[in-house]
């Protein structure tokens, strides 16, 4: 899909006047008057000014956020201007260069060919090995985030963020938002099988690497770019961006609905699956199948889970952006299950078993 094909109007309550004053006289490339669309996902804005020149705005959700450490974009800034100051749009914001390509929303690209759907899908995977071959501290990164054990830091972090989003209410029908389902459970499984990651060394974590976040070249099948840096941190990015960017052949999600609860993908799908994950091993020189995999999967749908019950928090404090937030929101429950479905599956177990 054409990114141009991304944005509407804009939704959220900004000052288009105080916005276009500021980047006028703060970014000189910019030629007035400023055209402002909203992509219809986030919060993030698709700007053209006088001389056709794209550029993308990319902000804060509105409003107190529940987590501190969520909606970082502050961290993905590396481009044009990083703007603190809430006086202007309400939150912080940053603008970069506008790639122009292809997304794809859809993860069975359809009108794709077969050959055509697995050259993105391994230009995805040479791009992951291309990230996590790069040295922090060689290029100014060292500091970026801590470089103890990630999944240590991730599991304390994520079980404190699922505690305090379970128990917002709704404003309109003073219900809470409730539980990912077996988190205390998960929570104590993680704790207990968390991998060594003492060998590895800290290395870039994208922190979102699913289909949805890459532009591919508008006519060739290689990734040009890669958003969404928000969740970035240090770790090791293989085993568990991997795990992120095949969980579709974990689940199939229905769409729009989520009526269906879950659909292990068995036919074909698997195949995609151990294509990418042994190109992964062969382009890092590592054994397949990945050691901790398990872990991994698991612990990404928990993390999944935790997000996504992050939008419902939202939706209940009337904070969501996103025009599918509603949709995204009904399935975090489906997201606990199969964290806890993925390590029963190969023969652990997770909390106490029942009586026989």
């Amino acid at each position: 899909m054409d990114t141009t094909r991304q944005f509407g109007q804009v939704r959220a309550n900004i000052d288009l006047e105080t916005l276009t004053r500021y980047l006028l006289e703060n970014v000189e490339t910019l030629r007035g008057p400023i055209d402002v669309k909203q992509f219809k996902s986030n919060p993030t804005y698709f700007l053209t000014d006088a001389n056709k020149t794209k550029f993308v705005l990319r902000k804060k959700p509105a409003g107190e956020l529940i987590s501190k450490t969520a909606h970082q974009v502050e961290r993905e800034y590396t481009h044009i201007i990083l703007c603190e100051d809430k006086s202007i749009i309400g939150t912080p914001f940053y603008v970069m260069k506008f790639v122009d390509g292809r997304i794809f929303t859809d993860t069975t690209m359809p009108g794709m060919s077969v050959q055509e759907r697995r050259e993105c899908w391994l230009s995805a995977v040479a791009a992951l090995v291309a990230l996590g071959s790069i040295s922090p501290a060689a290029v100014g990164l060292s500091s970026f985030a801590p470089s103890s054990d990630y999944f240590l830091r991730q599991t304390k972090s994520f079980g404190r963020l699922a505690s305090t989003q379970a128990a917002v209410v709704d404003l309109d029908t003073k219900r809470p938002v409730g539980d990912v389902p077996y988190c205390d459970e998960l929570l104590a499984w993680y704790r207990k099988n968390l991998p060594d990651e003492s060998k590895t060394g800290p290395r870039i974590v994208h922190g979102d690497y699913k289909l949805d976040n890459f532009i591919f070249h508008p006519t060739e099948n290689r990734v040009l770019a890669i958003l969404d840096w928000e969740l970035s941190t240090l770790g090791n990015p293989v085993s568990r961006t991997l795990s992120v960017l095949t969980m579709p052949w974990t689940i199939r999600l229905t769409s729009p609905s989520w009526a269906a609860t879950s659909r292990t993908c068995r036919k074909n799908n698997p195949s995609r699956s151990r294509i990418s994950s042994a190109s992964t091993c062969r382009l890092t020189n590592q054994p397949y199948p990945i050691k901790d995999i398990v872990f991994v999967r698991s612990f990404m749908f928990f993390r999944g889970g935790v997000i996504l019950q992050g939008i419902a928090a939202r939706i209940a404090r009337k904070q969501a952006s996103s025009e599918r937030a509603y949709v995204y929101a009904q399935a975090f429950p489906l997201y606990g299950r199969l964290a806890k479905n993925v390590i029963e599956e190969s023969g652990s177990w997770v909390g106490p078993r029942g009586k026989l």
